[in-house]
């Protein structure tokens, strides 16, 4: 199975109680991250593939490593496909793909790509990407993306799918907090999203 997510941002510790930009209700970021390791590893298997579309960690100052980032993503079940957002960084990417491990399939675990990825699914395309792209008009093409956390895009092409996204008020029934996404899900959040914007433009 496929799933994606974004902007999980494992110890990022400016995110967690109120805040104006993407607030989260833990106590320590050592139980945040352990909220989205087990939301992640819950649906995940190591026959799966996850997209990460990118902030896989806020890398604080100087103390967080590559090494403390490879660390949580070992304990994350899957192939990982990790699409480079605005606070990853090359130095990951590179020790990651020197500690690449070997998967029961005899894959390696990651995958990188530093734009983005077109997957399809049920006649549909996808483009995914940190950052939301522009479309224009389209025909069953569509765009996952995180970067802007509780905010939506104002077209329905546009599908968040970060991890505080507003577009899984969609999605039934609601998901843990960190949970991977499947496309099905990503259709009922595609779905509910027209409708909202529709009813939108009706009243105004």
């Amino acid at each position: 199975m496929q799933f994606v997510i974004s902007d999980t941002h494992f110890y990022h510790s400016d995110l967690l109680g109120d805040n104006d930009f993407a607030p989260r209700d833990f106590p320590t970021v050592e139980a945040m991250n352990q909220q989205m390791i087990t939301a992640w590893n819950d649906r995940v298997s190591d026959a799966d593939t996850v997209y990460e579309l990118g902030d896989i960690a806020l890398r604080p100052k100087h103390y967080l490593t590559p090494a403390d980032v490879a660390a949580i993503l070992a304990q994350l079940h899957g192939h990982i496909v990790l699409i480079k957002g605005n606070h990853d960084y090359r130095d990951l990417f590179k020790y990651l793909a020197q500690h690449n491990p070997t998967m029961p399939d005899g894959r390696p675990k990651y995958t990188f790509h530093d734009v983005g990825i077109i997957v399809k699914y049920d006649h549909n395309q996808y483009f995914l990407t940190h950052y939301p792209l522009f479309f224009g008009i389209t025909h069953q093409t569509y765009n996952l993306h995180g970067h802007i956390h509780h905010t939506m895009m104002p077209y329905d092409t546009n599908i968040n799918i970060g991890v505080d996204a507003p577009e899984r008020q969609w999605v039934k029934p609601p998901l843990p907090f960190g949970a991977p996404l499947t496309f099905a899900e990503v259709e009922q959040m595609i779905a509910g999203k027209h409708a909202f914007l529709t009813q939108q433009k009706k009243q105004g």
